[in-house]
């Protein structure tokens, strides 16, 4: 019986190869451009009832508690002045009024 020897043909598996990474290429999404930690951080701080601090560009700091949000404002309630409208775009920054008063009394205790 004589034995045939069967060679693989390299150019088609070469095609193939071509042919699956060319479609791996069309399947492979970009990272998200939102996160949505903003979103995230927002909702937690409204459904707390956080007191915030927003510090605007100039400097000045107002205090409140956000009450509703969008993509480019939100709108912080206060206690004893009118509510106001915040452009995101005038924030320099925002943090919680209460993390600063419990680092103020961390270091009374402490001294």
């Amino acid at each position: 019986m004589n034995r045939r020897l069967i060679r693989p043909n390299l150019a088609e598996i070469r095609d193939n190869r071509e042919k699956e990474h060319r479609d791996s290429d069309k399947r492979k999404m970009h990272p998200p451009y939102d996160t949505h930690a903003e979103n995230y951080y927002y909702l937690k701080q409204m459904n707390k009832k956080t007191k915030m601090a927003v510090v605007f560009l100039d400097g000045q700091v107002i205090e409140g508690f956000i009450e509703w949000y969008d993509r480019h404002c939100f709108k912080l309630n206060r206690d004893d002045a009118p509510n106001l409208l915040v452009y995101k775009a005038s924030i320099r920054y925002l943090y919680k009024t209460e993390d600063i008063k419990e680092e103020a009394e961390a270091k009374k205790k402490s001294r």
